[in-house]
């Protein structure tokens, strides 16, 4: 997948980006990741980016001229182009899975009050939200959201099934997970994950799942339980949570 970044503040991507899993991604040449400065293609003499907004109001605006500029030089023309803005739709799993299916994304990281609406209007696909709350810019968000994208490409992690086990990928917030040794500080390791029955542990980590579910997201407990698909064990184990 290629992705490419426009932001003022090109230098907060190249540790977060760089290192651990995506870094290793990008050396195999599975991601390709490009950094771009939307205040190299400002037409103004000092590099000027940003505007009082018109009707007044605090603050700055990110003008129009840069970063049509700069989509243009990076031929973004039918591609998607996602704006990280609090304003957009709230970031989950599932936006993750369809982000992941695309050959190239483009993501726009606004810094002050904003950006331009023509911008928006003229060249965004998708407004996402990491949460409903508001940050100093897009570059953080847009990490997070390049972060959970490309570890679901094939070949980014070292097993598929690294994923799918995690929290939200199959409706159910992650079992918790422990390693050796099997006992520190008096706290042991669950006996039934050292009994080598493979069975009754994948029985066990359901119930885990289920109950931090139920607990920490009732509303996606709610969700899980009201599915069509759930097998004949699932619903005996969610009978035997629901009467504890």
């Amino acid at each position: 997948m290629k992705i490419d970044i426009l932001t003022l503040f090109p230098n907060m991507f190249e540790i977060p980006l760089g290192e651990s899993i995506i870094g290793r991604a990008r050396d195999k040449g599975i991601l390709h990741i490009n950094v771009t400065n939307i205040r190299d293609y400002s037409e103004s003499k000092h590099k000027k980016v940003d505007d009082y907004p018109y009707g007044g109001g605090a603050g700055m605006v990110m003008q129009s001229q840069p970063i049509h500029s700069a989509l243009e030089g990076i031929d973004a023309k039918d591609c998607r182009v996602i704006y990280m803005s609090p304003k957009g739709k709230t970031f989950n799993q599932e936006m993750a899975k369809e982000l992941a299916k695309e050959e190239r994304l483009i993501f726009l990281c606004g810094h002050y009050e904003g950006i331009d609406q023509r911008v928006i209007d003229y060249w965004v696909t998708d407004e996402i939200s990491i949460g409903d709350y508001v940050l100093t810019g897009g570059e953080l968000p847009a990490m997070v959201v390049v972060d959970a994208v490309s570890r679901l490409i094939p070949g980014v992690l070292g097993q598929e099934e690294s994923f799918m086990d995690e929290s939200f990928y199959n409706g159910l917030l992650e079992y918790p997970q422990y390693t050796r040794p099997s006992e520190y500080k008096d706290m042991k390791v669950p006996d039934i994950l050292l009994s080598g029955n493979h069975k009754k542990i994948e029985e066990w980590r359901k119930l885990q799942a289920l109950k931090i579910t139920k607990k920490n997201r009732p509303d996606m407990f709610k969700k899980y339980i009201n599915g069509k698909d759930l097998s004949k064990e699932e619903k005996k184990i969610i009978k035997k949570l629901l009467e504890e």
